[in-house]
């Protein structure tokens, strides 16, 4: 596959045999991001684990102490007296059986994260084959089907993320901007792998994370070493 001008430039800068130190990852990262906008650095973490059994999936979500770099709009599930709290809590778009319809209906995707109260799931469960596949389904693992709307939809917006397994065993997360700078990104990045760490299940055989890549938007991957967290 081509890679641009730019991407080969950062590519020089790295020594693919080497695992990084966290700091020295993320100053590579910001050394090697060449857009002319700011970019998104990004973790990809794979783990030892097979998400083909349900007592070896790797589901949860934290708040990063720096937050991601990007607003998050948050559309709320919940019956009609409690939509006014969750408006004034900053949720983006409130309804139930009217937002179900316009997804349904008018293909409405204008949102990042869906929170609902557990007692409309019920009416939501329909939306499974569509909020699914783009990992926006409610889930209490994710605090996102919760009774304290406040807290979850303020969670969110100061940069609270979701992290789940895909097919392949690997968590993918947004961890910040470049413009962030080195500090900010590796204090974000020890709390993801913190709780990604916290969360191996039981049924996890031998080594948990089996390699750590970190890169921005349009920069080439880094690889980091995972291993004194795991100790």
């Amino acid at each position: 596959m081509f890679k641009g001008k730019n991407y080969q430039e950062s590519a020089k800068l790295i020594d693919r045999s080497v695992l990084y130190d966290p700091a020295e990852a993320f100053d590579l990262v910001i050394k090697g991001a060449k857009a002319k906008f700011d970019e998104t650095v990004e973790l990809h973490v794979k783990l030892g684990v097979d998400s083909r059994h349900a007592d070896q999936q790797v589901r949860g979500a934290v708040v990063l102490p720096h937050g991601t770099g990007k607003s998050r709009k948050v559309l709320v599930f919940c019956k009609e007296e409690r939509q006014a709290e969750a408006l004034e809590a900053g949720a983006d778009y409130v309804g139930l059986q009217d937002m179900v319809e316009r997804i349904q209906k008018e293909n409405f995707f204008d949102f990042d994260v869906v929170v609902a109260t557990p007692d409309v799931m019920g009416v939501i469960g329909r939306l499974g084959k569509v909020l699914g596949p783009k990992g926006l389904m409610p889930s209490p693992k994710a605090g996102t089907v919760t009774p304290n709307l406040a807290q979850a939809i303020k969670e969110i917006k100061a940069g609270k993320i979701e992290y789940r397994l895909d097919r392949t065993n690997i968590i993918h997360c947004p961890i910040g901007k470049v413009s962030f700078g080195t500090e900010k990104l590796v204090d974000n990045y020890n709390t993801i792998i913190g709780a990604i760490i916290k969360a191996r299940p039981a049924a996890a055989k031998g080594q948990y994370i089996k390699s750590c890549v970190t890169a921005s938007t349009m920069g080439p991957g880094i690889k980091i070493n995972a291993q004194k967290q795991q100790a």
